[in-house]
């Protein structure tokens, strides 16, 4: 089986290192983008590079259209022609009513969790695509359990922000399909990672591990699992579809 390219976006962290961890161990060689913490991405390439895999990391924010057109750049130039994209990188801010929310709050998520998994997915398609002489993909988007919930008195704006990645899904896997690409995402719900912390909440998951059917809250390797099967050839039938890892909510 030749090497396979896949770029994580927002992989430093959380469920985006543990799907880079794994893919590596699969094969891929990796790329990582990270926003601002260098470190954190460092570190992740070094495991994978320990463990006898290939990575790279690029600092990139998703909502820039320049920083992902060198985002991209950098995956042609070190690592070549990508097969994989896992749109992973997404922000939340502070627990917040709808009511105290203010335009520049709105603006700040929904460019990097929707403006910035469009350009990516826009990049993406354009290597991928058979019709202009790429050789197919994988695109895996990252949603939220939160689109069908809603996240009331929390996160209404990111719960809106993961559901236009629903419709982002749908939408591009039927553009695509004809053409190599098949697009699919995964919903992850509670799930111990550091975003909590963003939400001015470390201790959320414990908090509200009562109100999943399985009382508990899920390790990002659940969420990088339904990842990597939607990205292999065992879902070579599955597009525009979703995996919902939230314990059964």
């Amino acid at each position: 089986m030749s090497r396979k390219v896949i770029l994580i976006t927002g992989g430093s962290r959380g469920i985006g290192a543990a799907t880079a961890q794994l893919a590596a161990t699969q094969g891929y060689a990796v790329c990582i983008s990270y926003l601002g913490n260098r470190a954190a991405a460092d570190e992740v390439v070094q495991a994978i590079l320990n463990a006898g895999g290939e990575a790279i990391a690029v600092q990139a924010d998703v909502s820039s259209q320049e920083d992902v057109v060198r985002l991209f750049g950098a995956v042609d130039q070190s690592l070549g022609d990508i097969d994989a994209l896992v749109n992973n990188a997404g922000i939340l801010e502070h627990q917040m009513r709808v009511e105290d929310m203010d335009a520049g709050r709105l603006a700040r998520v929904f460019a990097t969790n929707v403006t910035g998994s469009f350009l990516c997915a826009r990049e993406a398609v354009r290597r991928m695509s058979t019709a202009r002489g790429g050789r197919g993909g994988s695109i895996v988007n990252l949603s939220s359990i939160a689109a069908k919930l809603g996240a009331p008195n929390e996160y209404v704006d990111y719960a809106a922000s993961k559901a236009a990645i629903d419709a982002m899904t749908i939408g591009l896997a039927k553009e695509v399909a004809a053409e190599g690409i098949r697009v699919n995402a995964v919903r992850p719900g509670v799930i111990y990672t550091e975003i909590h912390a963003s939400g001015g909440e470390p201790g959320r998951v414990d908090r509200v591990k009562e109100a999943v059917p399985m009382k508990r809250g899920g390790d990002a390797i659940e969420v990088a699992n339904a990842v990597l099967w939607l990205l292999s050839d065992q879902a070579s039938y599955t597009t525009g579809s979703f995996i919902d890892v939230a314990g059964g909510r």
